[in-house]
């Protein structure tokens, strides 16, 4: 599949230039929307972050780029949305599926968060699949 027909990850410039036009980031923001992105796999770490961590970035640098500004909101709205379906996976640990359930939600979450985060440090937007969007 060519990036041109990915829904979740096309080229967007400040313009609004979609379907594979060359879209130009610079370096910083490229590094800080990565940064939003990456920081929700702290939660791992530390325990928090999941929200805190693409939140906190999102929030100090969202003034200072439009693509940071996107791809924060874009991290915070997967990671709310990974919180509700973990939510759910918790209550179905009760009927006994909630526990693989919780193991593919856990690795969903860490291929999709290294995978929006590579785009980002491209300059390309990137879009999570089953992402709600509660930040617009």
């Amino acid at each position: 599949m060519s990036e041109g027909n990915n829904p979740y990850s096309s080229p967007v410039s400040e313009e609004g230039l979609t379907g594979g036009e060359s879209a130009v980031v610079d370096k910083d923001a490229r590094l800080w929307g990565m940064l939003c992105h990456l920081s929700a796999l702290s939660a791992y770490f530390t325990g928090i972050g999941g929200i805190v961590g693409p939140l906190a970035i999102w929030l100090i640098k969202k003034n200072d780029h439009p693509f940071v500004d996107d791809q924060g909101k874009e991290s915070v709205n997967f990671q709310i949305s990974m919180l509700i379906y973990h939510l759910v996976a918790g209550a179905a640990f009760l009927c006994l599926i909630g526990l693989p359930l919780l193991i593919c939600l856990i690795i969903a979450n860490i291929v999709l968060v290294v995978m929006a985060s590579i785009k980002a440090n491209q300059g390309i937007r990137y879009r999570y699949p089953l992402t709600i969007r509660f930040i617009q």
